[in-house]
């Protein structure tokens, strides 16, 4: 089940201390050329060490390119990729094969897979698959730039601090360009300052602290997502929980919704000209499970990391026995802002693959006489 998609395919392998990690990505269309400079530039966001609220792990994240590419344009095969790994500290896992961290997979894969599981640095769970995660959704988002569609994602909340949010009915390009220069992306650079303020702290006192990451897709068109369970939310929603540390996903108003009457909820429909449209995006761009037109809005829980250097309870597998842990190693005080562009990776894959279904729905029915 590492496989993500249907027309466009997305196969994530590796371990986080294996010598490499990498993707398969099957269905880009011959003839593109990706732009191989913007692409490291957006996986850069992502990787570990260059920045105080981020792990030391230092690691280059540079992609190796096997397959599908030729003279730098997509020939039709699978572009397969590997990422080395090249800062491992494996040795800081030992003990943890018998006493599990709280909040890692540590105890539940001993359970799938007993003593052939490989917990260095969390193994096949760990948040280091994210880097070729990013590599196939770089590419996604460059295919559905050249379709108008843009995709990016701010910070709305770390811990208590929340960033201010735009009108979900009228974000514009200009400000979604402005958010994806900025280092930490959040439309408000003093709640910015503010939640930085607080990974500090959480860091000092040993502990992390998580919160939310809002995703904007402008462009996409209406009548995209299939009823009932092919809806675009149920695609995003499945996908999304992919990444690790993905606590809840929500769209539009969200949860919100269940404290607001109808009168307020409800997107009154309006002309834009001669085009319809809504005067207010409570449904994030979604109704039915099919876009609106709307700029879809999609807001991600993520949970506080689960490594912290705090004593904690946990059990030892081999006695069968209460036991203390203290966790070593290097480790996020906050994965949020990493973990971005990591959401806006897996949005466009999920709106491209969507993209290419209907394309082909679209020729099968052209054939028909």
């Amino acid at each position: 089940m590492n496989t993500l998609g249907n027309k466009l395919k997305v196969t994530i392998f590796g371990q986080s201390h294996a010598p490499a990690i990498g993707c398969v990505v099957d269905g880009l269309p011959a003839g593109f050329a990706p732009d191989m400079e913007r692409l490291t530039a957006f996986m850069a966001r992502r990787a570990p060490g260059r920045n105080a609220w981020s792990t030391p792990r230092k690691e280059s994240d540079a992609p190796e390119i096997l397959s599908g590419l030729v003279e730098g344009r997509t020939c039709g095969a699978p572009v397969a990729v590997v990422i080395r790994n090249g800062d491992q500290h494996s040795r800081d896992y030992d003990r943890l094969r018998r006493t599990p961290r709280p909040s890692h997979a540590d105890y539940t894969a001993f359970i799938k897979y007993g003593d052939d599981y490989d917990i260095r640095g969390g193994g096949q769970f760990s948040g280091r698959l994210t880097a070729p995660l990013c590599f196939a959704g770089g590419l996604a988002l460059q295919l559905l730039e050249q379709r108008n569609v843009r995709v990016a994602a701010h910070i709305d909340r770390i811990g208590g601090v929340s960033d201010s949010a735009p009108d979900f009915a009228a974000v514009s390009r200009e400000e979604l360009e402005k958010l994806l220069q900025k280092p930490f992306p959040v439309f408000d650079d003093g709640a910015g300052m503010r939640m930085r303020q607080a990974i500090e702290a959480a860091r000092m006192d040993t502990d992390s602290v998580g919160g939310v990451i809002r995703c904007f897709a402008l462009g996409v068109p209406a009548g995209m997502g299939e009823p009932m369970f092919g809806g675009v939310e149920n695609r995003l929603a499945a996908a999304l929980f992919g990444i690790p540390a993905v606590r809840g996903v929500s769209f539009g108003t969200g949860f919100a919704a269940a404290s607001m009457r109808g009168s307020e909820h409800n997107d009154p429909f309006i002309m834009d000209g001669d085009r319809v449209s809504a005067r207010t995006n409570h449904a994030g761009g979604v109704l039915g499970g099919i876009t609106t037109g709307m700029p879809l809005v999609v807001n991600i829980g993520i949970k506080p990391t689960a490594s912290i250097a705090k004593e904690q309870d946990t059990v030892d597998l081999e006695k069968r026995e209460n036991a203390r842990l203290i966790i070593h190693g290097r480790h996020d005080p906050c994965i949020v802002p990493r973990a971005v562009p990591v959401v806006e990776a897996v949005t466009a894959l999920t709106l491209l693959d969507i993209t290419f279904e209907k394309n082909t729905r679209k020729k099968g029915k052209s054939m028909v006489p």
